[in-house]
């Protein structure tokens, strides 16, 4: 974990002629790659500042001991446990933070629940770190910035509330959701024989956040090879035979 504090960090509001008070970030993300070009990004950022980082859910706690920030992103799948322990933690320790999730899962159940403990925006990996760097000064000045497939899916559940259409799906329903839609894209490339570094030209993202996606499709499958992920997910009806 580092973690970097700074005398300045609450300040007066600016007079005319004065630059913004700077947004300090922290970060709970155990993806090294993912992470370093999201530092790298705010860092290039004059309004920006990042405060501090954590790898793990046990670092992100306690980085939660130190000064709050104003801005708080939090991946949900950390080695030793969820990140929405952080975010819970987080609201209590730090209520004037706003908490952001950045994130590979794209399902229903992850994302309400992190907005059910607190999380303001909800935001793929998919996104550039500079697009990211964007939306953290969307959340720090009040807006809720969500990736359009996890809005899509927020207006249909509460459609699907609203129009009284709760019916339990059926277990062939159920099955595709086990992957998200980017993590089934990768899949099938993976199956075609693509490496991560071809996958990530095709897919337009960085060969770090394929390799997160693998990570996350391994984990979900219970398996460690590429043959295996391939086994199992046509076992299970997520890819054709």
């Amino acid at each position: 974990m580092t973690l970097f504090r700074d005398h300045g960090f609450f300040m007066e509001s600016p007079t005319i002629g004065q630059s913004p008070p700077l947004i300090h970030v922290a970060i709970v993300e155990d993806d090294l790659g993912f992470s370093r070009a999201l530092a790298e990004a705010i860092e290039s950022a004059q309004d920006i500042r990042l405060a501090g980082t954590a790898g793990t859910r046990a670092e992100g706690l306690n980085l939660l001991q130190g000064m709050p920030t104003d801005v708080l992103l939090v991946d949900l799948g950390l080695p030793d446990g969820s990140g929405i322990d952080v975010i819970k933690a987080a609201v209590q320790l730090w209520p004037s933070c706003s908490i952001m999730v950045s994130t590979n899962f794209g399902d229903e159940v992850h994302v309400i629940r992190s907005i059910e403990a607190g999380a303001s925006g909800y935001l793929l990996k998919d996104s550039t770190p500079a697009r990211i760097v964007d939306e953290i000064r969307s959340v720090a000045s009040g807006g809720s910035p969500i990736s359009p497939i996890i809005a899509r899916q927020v207006l249909a559940r509460f459609r699907q509330i609203k129009t009284g259409d709760e019916a339990r799906p059926t277990v062939s329903d159920e099955i595709p959701m086990l992957l998200s839609a980017r993590e089934k894209e990768v899949l099938e490339l993976i199956t075609k024989g693509f490496t991560a570094n071809e996958i990530a030209k095709l897919m337009s993202l960085s060969p770090f956040t394929v390799r997160s996606f693998v990570r996350r499709i391994y984990s979900k499958l219970n398996v460690t090879s590429k043959a295996e992920a391939i086994y199992e997910a046509r076992n299970q009806g997520i890819l054709d035979g």
